[in-house]
């Protein structure tokens, strides 16, 4: 393995794409391995690699970890991006898994078949803008700082700019109710590797179309 963490997915964002920004918040340089075929996916399977039979998966340290928060998990407290303490990190934990909740409504919107599209999409920005972001406006202003979590960037942060522009691809108007998030995603975007990250040519993908769903069927479902 190579000093620098390798990651296994399809060519898209997908799970990965979390672990794709942390890293990248922490200003840490990645390989990236697509798989493109069923048979690349059944090699990994076969080699033992991956332990749930899934990936996510990535090479770190030595390790060939898979399950997607136990890997945002291993990168936020390798890179000092968990708090500083006990209490901060149940906080963050706590903020992300609600976060992990509203990414997957996101994430899922395009592998919908065309007659649950529209419900989902209604449901999703329900839920977006009458349940989550409430809560994290609410945390920002109770907090008074530029960050959930602390007086410094945690994990939370960068999962909820990653949340929060991925909403606005949907409905560019998103935060028009939430001046804090407003404050907070200009904030957040500007941190230098953040900001780098955001540039065109980064490892950053972008959003997945309805053509990239069946190629994605194709390696781990055929």
């Amino acid at each position: 393995m190579s000093g620098k963490p390798k990651l296994y997915y399809f060519d898209g964002r997908g799970k990965m794409e979390s672990i794709r920004w942390l890293l990248a918040a922490a200003g840490v340089e990645f390989e990236e391995e697509f798989l493109e075929t069923r048979e690349q996916y059944e090699k990994l399977l076969q080699g033992g690699s991956l332990l749930f039979q899934q990936v996510p998966m990535v090479e770190i340290d030595g390790m060939r970890m898979v399950q997607t928060r136990a890997i945002l998990s291993y990168i936020a407290a390798k890179y000092n991006l968990y708090g500083k303490d006990l209490k901060e990190r149940a906080l963050i934990d706590m903020y992300v898994e609600g976060m992990f909740d509203l990414n997957e409504l996101l994430m899922y919107y395009v592998f919908q078949p065309a007659d649950k599209k529209e419900q989902h999409f209604t449901n999703m920005m329900d839920k977006a803008t009458n349940r989550y972001f409430p809560v994290f406006e609410k945390v920002l202003k109770e907090h008074g700082k530029d960050f959930l979590v602390g007086n410094q960037l945690s994990r939370a942060d960068v999962q909820l700019l990653e949340i929060i522009l991925m909403a606005e691809e949907f409905k560019p108007d998103i935060l028009a109710k939430f001046p804090l998030l407003q404050s907070f995603k200009a904030t957040i975007s500007n941190i230098p590797t953040i900001k780098k990250f955001l540039q065109p040519g980064s490892q950053r993908k972008p959003p997945t179309r309805e053509e990239d769903v069946s190629k994605v069927m194709k390696i781990f479902h055929s």
